[in-house]
Protein backbone atom coordinates (compact mmCIF):
# COMPACT_ATOMS: atom_id res chain seq x y z
CA UNK A 1 0.00 0.00 0.00
CA UNK A 2 1.09 3.59 0.31
CA UNK A 3 3.17 5.50 2.76
CA UNK A 4 2.44 8.68 4.64
CA UNK A 5 1.47 11.65 2.58
CA UNK A 6 4.34 14.17 2.52
CA UNK A 7 3.72 17.89 2.53
CA UNK A 8 5.31 19.31 -0.61
CA UNK A 9 5.89 22.74 -1.98
CA UNK A 10 5.52 23.80 -5.59
CA UNK A 11 7.62 26.61 -7.00
CA UNK A 12 4.37 27.68 -8.72
CA UNK A 13 0.80 26.78 -7.87
CA UNK A 14 -0.83 23.85 -9.67
CA UNK A 15 -4.10 25.78 -9.73
CA UNK A 16 -4.51 29.35 -11.00
CA UNK A 17 -4.83 31.73 -8.06
CA UNK A 18 -6.64 34.99 -7.60
CA UNK A 19 -3.40 36.96 -7.86
CA UNK A 20 -2.77 35.95 -11.45
CA UNK A 21 -0.49 32.89 -11.23
CA UNK A 22 -1.17 30.99 -14.44
CA UNK A 23 -0.51 27.56 -12.90
CA UNK A 24 -0.24 24.41 -15.02
CA UNK A 25 -3.62 24.96 -16.63
CA UNK A 26 -2.32 27.91 -18.63
CA UNK A 27 -1.56 27.35 -22.28
CA UNK A 28 2.09 26.25 -22.56
CA UNK A 29 2.43 27.00 -18.81
CA UNK A 30 4.11 23.84 -17.56
CA UNK A 31 5.53 22.92 -20.96
CA UNK A 32 7.63 26.06 -20.94
CA UNK A 33 8.84 25.74 -17.34
CA UNK A 34 12.29 24.29 -16.67
CA UNK A 35 12.91 23.26 -20.27
CA UNK A 36 9.57 21.46 -20.56
CA UNK A 37 9.99 19.39 -17.39
CA UNK A 38 7.26 21.34 -15.61
CA UNK A 39 7.12 22.86 -12.17
CA UNK A 40 9.81 22.07 -9.65
CA UNK A 41 8.50 20.36 -6.52
CA UNK A 42 10.41 20.66 -3.26
CA UNK A 43 9.91 18.97 0.09
CA UNK A 44 8.51 15.67 -1.18
CA UNK A 45 9.73 12.14 -0.62
CA UNK A 46 9.79 9.97 -3.73
CA UNK A 47 8.01 6.61 -3.41
CA UNK A 48 10.09 3.47 -3.12
CA UNK A 49 9.87 0.79 -5.81
CA UNK A 50 6.38 -0.76 -5.89
CA UNK A 51 4.74 1.82 -3.61
CA UNK A 52 2.43 4.83 -3.82
CA UNK A 53 3.01 8.07 -1.94
CA UNK A 54 0.64 10.98 -1.45
CA UNK A 55 1.79 14.59 -1.77
CA UNK A 56 -0.21 17.55 -0.52
CA UNK A 57 0.23 21.04 -1.93
CA UNK A 58 -1.43 24.30 -0.92
CA UNK A 59 -5.15 24.89 -1.43
CA UNK A 60 -6.16 21.23 -1.05
CA UNK A 61 -4.26 19.91 -4.08
CA UNK A 62 -3.03 16.33 -3.71
CA UNK A 63 -1.18 13.98 -6.04
CA UNK A 64 -0.68 10.22 -5.75
CA UNK A 65 2.75 9.26 -7.09
CA UNK A 66 3.84 5.65 -7.70
CA UNK A 67 7.18 4.06 -8.52
CA UNK A 68 6.79 1.13 -10.92
CA UNK A 69 9.99 -0.39 -12.26
CA UNK A 70 11.95 2.76 -11.42
CA UNK A 71 9.57 4.96 -13.42
CA UNK A 72 7.37 7.52 -11.68
CA UNK A 73 3.65 7.88 -12.43
CA UNK A 74 1.23 10.33 -10.85
CA UNK A 75 -2.49 11.07 -10.83
CA UNK A 76 -4.74 13.43 -8.90
CA UNK A 77 -4.84 12.46 -5.25
CA UNK A 78 -8.61 12.17 -4.77
CA UNK A 79 -10.86 9.60 -6.42
CA UNK A 80 -13.33 11.50 -8.63
CA UNK A 81 -16.02 8.95 -7.82
CA UNK A 82 -15.94 8.87 -4.01
CA UNK A 83 -13.36 11.50 -3.00
CA UNK A 84 -11.10 9.13 -1.04
CA UNK A 85 -7.27 9.33 -1.16
CA UNK A 86 -5.88 7.33 -4.10
CA UNK A 87 -2.43 7.14 -2.49
CA UNK A 88 -3.99 4.74 0.03
CA UNK A 89 -5.15 2.50 -2.83
CA UNK A 90 -3.76 -0.73 -4.20
CA UNK A 91 -1.05 -0.56 -6.86
CA UNK A 92 -1.94 -2.96 -9.71
CA UNK A 93 0.95 -4.02 -11.95
CA UNK A 94 0.09 -7.53 -13.17
CA UNK A 95 0.33 -7.05 -16.96
CA UNK A 96 -1.70 -10.18 -17.75
CA UNK A 97 -4.64 -8.94 -15.67
CA UNK A 98 -4.44 -5.13 -15.90
CA UNK A 99 -2.56 -4.53 -19.16
CA UNK A 100 0.74 -2.79 -19.79
CA UNK A 101 -0.13 0.42 -17.89
CA UNK A 102 0.09 0.29 -14.08
CA UNK A 103 -3.11 1.15 -12.27
CA UNK A 104 -4.28 2.19 -8.83
CA UNK A 105 -7.51 0.90 -7.27
CA UNK A 106 -9.41 3.29 -5.01
CA UNK A 107 -9.41 1.84 -1.50
CA UNK A 108 -13.06 2.80 -0.97
CA UNK A 109 -15.03 2.34 -4.22
CA UNK A 110 -12.53 -0.02 -6.00
CA UNK A 111 -12.60 1.97 -9.26
CA UNK A 112 -9.27 1.58 -11.06
CA UNK A 113 -7.33 4.38 -12.74
CA UNK A 114 -4.43 4.21 -15.18
CA UNK A 115 -1.39 5.82 -13.60
CA UNK A 116 -0.20 6.78 -17.08
CA UNK A 117 -3.34 8.37 -18.55
CA UNK A 118 -5.72 8.82 -15.61
CA UNK A 119 -8.51 6.90 -17.41
CA UNK A 120 -10.87 4.92 -15.20
CA UNK A 121 -11.11 1.21 -15.79
CA UNK A 122 -12.73 -1.95 -14.47
CA UNK A 123 -13.49 -2.43 -10.80
CA UNK A 124 -10.95 -4.13 -8.57
CA UNK A 125 -12.86 -7.08 -7.07
CA UNK A 126 -12.74 -7.31 -3.28
CA UNK A 127 -14.29 -9.82 -0.93
CA UNK A 128 -15.72 -9.67 2.57
CA UNK A 129 -16.15 -6.35 4.35
CA UNK A 130 -13.95 -4.49 1.81
CA UNK A 131 -16.20 -5.75 -1.01
CA UNK A 132 -19.32 -4.65 0.86
CA UNK A 133 -17.86 -1.17 1.50
CA UNK A 134 -16.80 -0.71 -2.14
CA UNK A 135 -20.27 -1.74 -3.37
CA UNK A 136 -21.88 0.67 -0.92
CA UNK A 137 -19.47 3.49 -1.88
CA UNK A 138 -20.24 3.04 -5.60
CA UNK A 139 -23.97 3.30 -5.07
CA UNK A 140 -23.58 6.36 -2.85
CA UNK A 141 -22.02 8.41 -5.65
CA UNK A 142 -23.91 10.67 -8.01
CA UNK A 143 -25.33 8.67 -10.93
CA UNK A 144 -23.08 5.74 -9.92
CA UNK A 145 -20.67 7.04 -12.57
CA UNK A 146 -16.89 7.07 -12.84
CA UNK A 147 -14.77 9.71 -14.49
CA UNK A 148 -11.10 10.09 -15.34
CA UNK A 149 -8.58 11.57 -12.92
CA UNK A 150 -5.86 14.09 -13.90
CA UNK A 151 -2.54 12.47 -14.86
CA UNK A 152 0.89 14.03 -14.35
CA UNK A 153 4.41 13.43 -15.61
CA UNK A 154 6.95 13.25 -12.77
CA UNK A 155 10.60 13.70 -13.69
CA UNK A 156 13.58 13.45 -11.37
CA UNK A 157 16.83 15.00 -12.55
CA UNK A 158 19.59 12.45 -11.92
CA UNK A 159 22.33 15.05 -11.40
CA UNK A 160 20.59 17.59 -9.17
CA UNK A 161 17.94 15.33 -7.62
CA UNK A 162 15.29 17.96 -8.39
CA UNK A 163 11.74 16.72 -8.96
CA UNK A 164 9.47 18.23 -11.62
CA UNK A 165 5.74 17.85 -12.27
CA UNK A 166 3.59 18.71 -15.29
CA UNK A 167 0.17 17.69 -16.52
CA UNK A 168 0.12 14.91 -19.07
Amino acid sequence: MGGRRGKGNLKRSLEPSVVGDKGVAAKNGAASLNGGLGQEITGVTMPEQGTIRGWAFGQDKTIACANVGGKYYAVGGACPRCGFDLYRGKLLTDREVWGKEPKVACPTCSTTYSLQTGEFGPEYKREGLAGFVSTWAKTATIDNASQDVDAYVITRDAESGKVFCRER
